[in-house]
């Protein structure tokens, strides 16, 4: 069993930063990709950001230079950094690892994280 658990959602005002924790635990072999997607209301699911084992990043358009994905392979845990936050960056995050286990390529999901972002 695996599961992932976010942390670090809030209320802010616009322009303000924030960040959010993903600890990934349970038994598998190994996490590959850790991504981040958020869910405004109304509207689907989407990638905001994701990294590879080895590093490698990906971000959607909208977030490209305010965000910065990170993460530790050795605690198995991801970060989004979000700076310059604007009212568009509301809704609920969503961590999401992919794993193996038992030779077989899973994926699980966090239950989400608010993140409001108002004046």
């Amino acid at each position: 069993q695996v599961q992932v658990v976010e942390s670090g959602g809030g209320l802010l005002q616009p322009g303000g930063s924030l960040r959010l924790s993903c600890a990934a635990s349970g038994t598998f072999f190994v996490i590959t990709t850790m991504g981040w997607y958020r869910q405004a209301p109304g509207k689907e699911r989407e990638l905001v950001a994701s990294t590879t084992r080895s590093g490698s990043t990906n971000y959607a358009d909208s977030v490209k230079g305010r965000f910065t994905i990170s993460r530790d392979n050795a605690k198995n845990t991801v970060y989004l950094q979000m700076n310059s936050l604007k009212s568009e960056d509301t809704g609920v995050y969503y961590c999401k690892a992919d794993f193996y286990s038992t030779g077989n390529a899973r994926s699980v999901w966090g239950q989400g994280t608010q993140v409001t972002v108002s004046s």
